[in-house]
C-alpha cells in the first residue's frame, strides 16, 4: 500500500511538471524548433549523406580487390577407345584473387574528392541558413503573440472601463440627471467593447496556434512566457546601412552557399574534361585449379593447387578518340552550369542588398511612426481627461465622451502596433548581422 502511495505521488508530480512546461520561453521555442523542424532534419540527413560522399571519393584512390572461386562437375558416358564407353565423373575447382588500381584518369578522382568536400561545406552552410531562418520565423511568431497579448489586455481594460461607465450612467439616470438615451448609448458601447474583446481573444488564440504549428506542437494548453518589452528608442536603429550591407555580403550563409555552388560547377567542368585524357590502370591476378576424375589417380587438392598456380600482370591504357560528341556536349553543359551559378550568385547578392535596404527603410519609417504614435497618445490622453472632467460637470454629453474614448483607444492600439513593428524591423536588421 505504501508503494502504491509513493507511485501515485510521483505520477502526480511528473504530470504537474509537464503541465508547467506548457509555458514556453523564447529561448525554448527557438531551441526546440532548431532541433525538431522537419526541414532542418532533412538538411541534417543531406549533411550525413555528403559525409558518405567524401568517404566514397577517398575510396577511389584505393585498389579494388576481387576474389573468385568456382567449381563444376560432369557425369556420363565417354568413349575411351573406339566402341568402348565408360561411366565418367569429372570435378573441377578453380580459385583466384585479383587487384586493380587506377593510375591516371585525368585527375577525375582528385576533382571528385574536392567536389565532395565542397559539397559537404555547402550543406553545412545551408543547414546554418535554415536554422537562421527558422529562428527568425519563431521570434517573429513569438513577438506576434506578445503583440496580441497587449491588445487583449487593452481590450479587457476597455471592457472594464465601459462597464464602470455604464453603471455610473445608470445611477445618474435613476437620479434623473441623465436621460434614458444616455444609458442606452452606454450599453451599446459596452456591447461593442465586448465584441472587440472577443476579436482580441480570437487573434490571441490564432497567434498562439500559429506559433505552436511552427514548432510542430499540439496547441492544447500551449502558452508563452511574457517578456517585458522595454520602450524602444532610436538607439535600436543603425545609423549607416553600409555597415550591414558590407557584413551581410561577406558573411551571410546564403551568399556562401551560392559561392560554393559556383565552386562545385567549376569542378564539374574539370570532371567533364577528364574524359578527354587517357585512362591508365594496372592489375595483378593469382589463380589456381584442381581437377578430379574417377578414371585417373589425381593428386590431392593441396598439391594440385600448388602445382597449377599462376600469376598475371596487366596494364591498360585507354585513349579516347571519338565517342559520338558525348564528352564535348557534357563539357559545354558544365560550362553553361558555371555561368548559371555565377548569375545565381549575382542574383542572391542583389536580393540580399534589396532586402536589407528595404528593411532599413522600413525600420526608419517604423521609428517615425512610433514617435508619432507616442505624441498622439499623449494628446489623446489629455483630451480624454478633459472630456471626462467636463462630462462629470455635465458640460459634455455621452456621445462626445465616447468619441474621445474611441480616439484614445485607437491611439493606444496604434502605439502597440508601432512599437512591435519597430522592434521586429530592427531585429530583422540584427538578423542580417548574425546577431
Amino acid at each position: 500500500m505504501k508503494k502504491i502511495k509513493i507511485f501515485t505521488i510521483a505520477f502526480l508530480m511528473i504530470n504537474y511538471s509537464f503541465g508547467q512546461n506548457n509555458i514556453w520561453s523564447l529561448e525554448e521555442c527557438v531551441k526546440y524548433a532548431v532541433e525538431n523542424n522537419i526541414t532542418i532534419l532533412q538538411a541534417k540527413n543531406s549533411l550525413l549523406s555528403s559525409e558518405q560522399d567524401i568517404i566514397s571519393a577517398k575510396g577511389n584512390f584505393l585498389p579494388a580487390v576481387n576474389s573468385n572461386i568456382s567449381g563444376s562437375g560432369s557425369f556420363g558416358n565417354i568413349e575411351l577407345y573406339a566402341g568402348e564407353f565408360v561411366d565418367r565423373e569429372f570435378y573441377s575447382t578453380s580459385l583466384g584473387i585479383g587487384f586493380s588500381q587506377n593510375v591516371f584518369n585525368g585527375f577525375r578522382n582528385i576533382n571528385l574528392l574536392n567536389q565532395s568536400k565542397i559539397n559537404f561545406e555547402r550543406n553545412q552552410l545551408e543547414l546554418k541558413r535554415l536554422k537562421d531562418d527558422i529562428s527568425l520565423n519563431v521570434a517573429n511568431a513569438y513577438l506576434n503573440v506578445l503583440f496580441n497579448k497587449e491588445n487583449l489586455e487593452l481590450a479587457k481594460s476597455q471592457v472594464d472601463f465601459s462597464l464602470f461607465q455604464m453603471k455610473q450612467v445608470s445611477e445618474l439616470v435613476e437620479a434623473g440627471t441623465e436621460p434614458l438615451s444616455t444609458l442606452i448609448e452606454s450599453k451599446a458601447t459596452y456591447s461593442r467593447d465586448i465584441q472587440n474583446l472577443t476579436l482580441a481573444e480570437n487573434n490571441h488564440d490564432l497567434s498562439l496556434l500559429n506559433l505552436a504549428q511552427l514548432l510542430q506542437l499540439k496547441s492544447d494548453n500551449f502558452d508563452i512566457q511574457v517578456i517585458k518589452i522595454d520602450t524602444p528608442s532610436a538607439n535600436l536603429l543603425y545609423n549607416d546601412i553600409n555597415t550591414i550591407l558590407d557584413y551581410a555580403l561577406t558573411n551571410r550563409n546564403e551568399i556562401k552557399v551560392a559561392e560554393r555552388d559556383v565552386e562545385l560547377a567549376k569542378l564539374g567542368t574539370k570532371i567533364s574534361k577528364s574524359a578527354y585524357l587517357p585512362n591508365i590502370s594496372m592489375g595483378y591476378g593469382f589463380n589456381a585449379s584442381a581437377n578430379f576424375s574417377n578414371l585417373s589417380q589425381d593428386d590431392n587438392f593441396i598439391n594440385q593447387i600448388n602445382d597449377n598456380k599462376g600469376h598475371s600482370l596487366n596494364m591498360n591504357i585507354s585513349i579516347p578518340i571519338f565517342n559520338r560528341n558525348q564528352t564535348r556536349t557534357q563539357v559545354e553543359k558544365s560550362r553553361i552550369q558555371e555561368k548559371t551559378t555565377n548569375l545565381i550568385l549575382d542574383q542572391v547578392k542583389l536580393n540580399l542588398e534589396s532586402t536589407i535596404q528595404r528593411a532599413f527603410t522600413d525600420a526608419r519609417a517604423a521609428l517615425r511612426t512610433y514617435e508619432a504614435s507616442l505624441l498622439s497618445l499623449e494628446s489623446q490622453e489629455l483630451a480624454f481627461e478633459n472630456a471626462n472632467e467636463r462630462f462629470s460637470l455635465g458640460a459634455l454629453n455621452t456621445f462626445d465622451l465616447e468619441q474621445a474614448r474611441i480616439r484614445l483607444l485607437n491611439a493606444k492600439s496604434s502605439l502597440i502596433n508601432a512599437k512591435y513593428d519597430f522592434i521586429f524591423k530592427t531585429k530583422v536588421l540584427d538578423y542580417y548581422l548574425d546577431k
